[in-house]
């Protein structure tokens, strides 16, 4: 599998994984809208035959007021693509360019309370720890976890 930046063209497969696995859905214009302002940030996964398996669909905060930092908007791999490593692949491509792009003090994202394996990808491989829990974040009233990876000494070699 190769992981590759996000094009304007990939916008329409990130759409269509996101809609497949996930119950968290976006408009095509928020989609556009991640592609013009941080074309740097969001990645695709992609099989042999060019079809993508799965993305990680990112951003910068945009408060002045603070240190840099990103946060991850999506991310999902395709079910049949699971356990090969695409998510922590898509994961570590979005930090080194957040820290190479932006300098980066640390990145954020929102996980379902119940995703287990998400957590697990998060804080066991990835590093994140919790650091608020969010009730009823999500639209269907289930409480999420803030997480939150620190970039230490800025080595995120992806």
């Amino acid at each position: 599998m190769d992981i590759r930046q996000a094009t304007i063209d990939d916008l329409l497969g990130m759409q269509n994984a996101n809609l497949l696995n996930l119950p968290e859905n976006y408009t095509f214009k928020y989609y556009l809208y991640h592609a013009l302002t941080w074309p740097e940030l969001s990645y695709v996964a992609v099989d042999p035959a060019g079809r993508i398996v799965g993305y990680i669909l990112a951003k910068m905060e945009e408060d002045p007021a603070s240190e840099p930092s990103g946060h991850v908007t999506s991310i999902s791999v395709l079910r049949p693509y699971r356990r090969l490593g695409l998510a922590n692949r898509l994961m570590k491509q979005a930090q080194h360019a957040m820290v190479a792009h932006y300098n980066a003090a640390f990145i954020t994202l929102h996980v379902r309370k119940s995703n287990r394996a998400a957590i697990s990808l998060y804080r066991d491989a990835l590093g994140f720890e919790v650091h608020a829990m969010e009730k009823g974040y999500y639209a269907d009233g289930e409480d999420a976890y803030g997480m939150r990876f620190v970039f230490k000494g800025k080595d995120t070699a992806a």
